[in-house]
């Protein structure tokens, strides 16, 4: 796991080596263990690099082929490296090094972009073509790694983090208020935007080559999510031995590295799960858990502290497990810090995220994570149901994209904007959420197919967010985060697995009679165990069924209370304070009245409290 940058001028400028360090210094924090250049000319590839497999001076990047055409760098690590490479050997490769880079970079010159097809893994890597004068840049296939890239003038800048990008003397850094508006409607950004103009996101699972000599640039998608029902009648028994033989092997082939790994130990059965198989391999493996102070919580906020469970769990499968307990003061004192490396802010919470990669990283240099359940497996099922009735796909546009609307309904965004409308007049929300099925077979024929649009939806956009917040939180710290749940074959199962065996209620959700008076949906539009049933069959061969029958719980801190409690003076100096740079473009009435909302106890804002105070630290920082 390591950073990237480059620079290219189109001027045919020679780059500087002083700003390519310049770029590979902004992001040193994702590759403390080495650094490297590359300069022929106008063309400029940095990298720092994180050694995970491979330790040794064999590993140092930028990596060049034997004949010297291609120059690799690469962020990432691919888990069927070995099997990839005794593929090119029989071919008559040869290798240098025991690295996955290497293996990456012989098979892109040997196979091209149709490589990126054989790599089961997570990457953002760049890759020079020295004879044809092309950049090649790629990700992988549910955006686990993240890659940037913009051009100002005649120079093209790309890297692993934007503060890379922004590290150039003459980027011009400026707010971009459209994607700041997309932001505030969806609390994440479904597009390639970001919120410094002109810095864009290579989407996952596509590659794009620049063409130096004639600075033409195109973008291909080489894979994409397909949720479907299958075309044979599912056999229970025979699907949950399927996935429970996936699932192990996806975890033992992640276990793979040079340095001590460990996993995260939230107290749920995903993060529980991948703990019991990878224990297995790993006697004592380290664990951990973010907890929350509850003194001044109430409500469901009470259930936010799993430590108990996740103790309980350590206990079972023998891990050394580490804890820490967050308190009201934590956001503040790290938010700074937290938008210097979170460049932006997506889904949800996110600092509890950067403590808990903090704590992992004072003994391990890699973790497991269990991202990827929920969205794979149908853990929101109180979101499905909402579409599931859908008459047609336009009628599931709009009831989808309402629920989506996270923050405040469009009324209330029109005044927030107030100030800027006539920049983001063009901008329609509803066109960018329905975009996100552009390439998708939008023909709808049973209520299954509206779910199954559903979990496509949710891992293009919400799980791609918790990706990216993943990325740049536990790589401030120098950490290399992992996801089993994203291994190929186990994803490839899981798009194929029916509706049924994930869904435990959608045959009595059908059955509502909405004529009938009374709310008759409320029921199935809560937190529930309904959801991921077959993951929930499957796990209970490893973890105790009070973890496997358990209700759905996220890693969320209690802010409702804190934000209106002990957060409340921190809440109204910052957002309540007319030199606030959040009002250079929102309108101060109206952000005013809903936070006072939420702190008199008439509304529960706290997902906007939190919005709004990430975007006033951001603007702090970059602008």
């Amino acid at each position: 796991m390591c950073g990237i940058a480059g620079l290219i001028h189109l001027s045919g400028e020679p780059v500087s080596p002083v700003i390519l360090k310049k770029m590979t210094d902004a992001i040193s924090h994702r590759g403390p263990d080495g650094e490297g250049q590359w300069i022929e000319g106008n063309v400029g590839i940095g990298h720092r690099r994180l050694a995970i497999i491979d330790l040794s001076p064999a590993g140092h990047q930028p990596m060049i082929t034997r004949d010297h055409r291609y120059v690799l760098s690469y962020n990432g690590e691919i888990y069927n490296y070995r099997e990839i490479r005794s593929e090119l050997e029989a071919l008559g490769y040869w290798f240098r090094s025991q690295t996955d880079s290497e293996v990456v970079l012989n098979a892109l010159a040997h196979w091209g972009p149709d490589g990126l097809l054989k790599f089961n893994g997570m990457f953002g890597l760049a890759l020079w073509d020295r004879k044809e004068q092309t950049l090649l840049l790629a990700r992988d296939r549910y955006g686990i790694k993240p890659l940037y890239y913009a051009r100002q003038g005649q120079s093209f800048a790309f890297g692993s983090e934007q503060k890379a990008i922004a590290a150039q003397p003459t980027f011009k850094r400026e707010l971009d208020k459209k994607a700041l508006l997309e932001y505030f409607t969806f609390q994440n950004i479904f597009t390639d935007q970001t919120l410094l103009k002109d810095v864009h996101l290579l989407p996952a699972g596509h590659y794009a080559s620049l063409h130096v000599a004639t600075g033409q640039w195109s973008q291909h998608h080489y894979w994409d999510y397909r949720f479907r029902e299958p075309d044979h009648k599912a056999d229970k028994q025979e699907y949950v031995e399927e996935l429970d033989r996936l699932f192990k092997q996806a975890v033992n082939r992640q276990l793979v590295s040079d340095v001590e790994l460990g996993a995260y130990l939230s107290g749920g059965m995903d993060s529980g799960s991948i703990t019991a198989i990878a224990a297995q391999q790993f006697p004592y493996l380290k664990t951990f858990t973010c907890g929350f102070d509850l003194s001044s919580a109430s409500g469901i906020e009470l259930g936010f502290d799993e430590r108990t469970k996740a103790e309980a769990m350590s206990a079972r499968f023998k891990t050394e497990h580490y804890e820490m307990v967050l308190k009201a003061g934590d956001m503040e004192r790290c938010l700074p810090k937290l938008a210097w490396h979170l460049e932006e802010p997506r889904v949800g919470q996110s600092y509890p995220n950067f403590y808990a990669a903090k704590l992992a990283s004072k003994f391990v240099k890699v973790v497991l994570s269990g991202s990827g359940g929920d969205e794979l497996f149908g853990g929101y099922p109180w979101r499905y149901y909402r579409t599931a009735n859908s008459q047609n796909f336009e009628h599931y546009i709009d009831q989808y994209y309402l629920y989506w609307q996270r923050l405040v309904d469009n009324r209330l965004l029109k005044q927030m904007f107030a100030p800027i409308a006539d920049d983001v007049s063009g901008v329609w929300t509803r066109d960018i959420f329905r975009d996100v099925f552009a390439t998708h077979d939008n023909v709808l024929d049973r209520p299954e197919d509206y779910i199954n649009h559903s979990l496509y939806f949710e891992a293009k956009t919400f799980l791609h967010g918790l990706f990216v917040v993943e990325d740049k939180l536990s790589m401030a710290h120098s950490l290399e985060n992992r996801v089993p749940f994203m291994d190929n074959d186990l994803v490839d199962f899981a798009m194929q697995c029916p509706v049924a065996l994930k869904l435990n209620n959608l045959a009595e959700v059908l059955k509502i009679n909405e004529n009938e008076p009374g709310d008759k949906q409320s029921q199935y539009f809560q937190k529930t165990n309904d959801g991921k049933q077959i993951l929930r069959d499957m796990m209970s061969l490893h973890i105790p069924a009070d973890i496997t029958r358990a209700e759905k719980k996220g890693f969320s801190s209690p802010d409702a209370s804190w934000f209106k409690g002990e957060s409340i003076d921190f809440v109204k100096r910052t957002l309540l304070n007319s030199s606030a740079k959040i009002y250079d473009v929102l309108d101060q009435a109206t952000v005013s009245s809903l936070v006072d909302q939420h702190l008199m106890g008439q509304q529960n804002r706290r997902l906007l409290i939190w919005s709004l105070l990430n975007v006033e630290a951001w603007m702090r920082v970059y602008l």
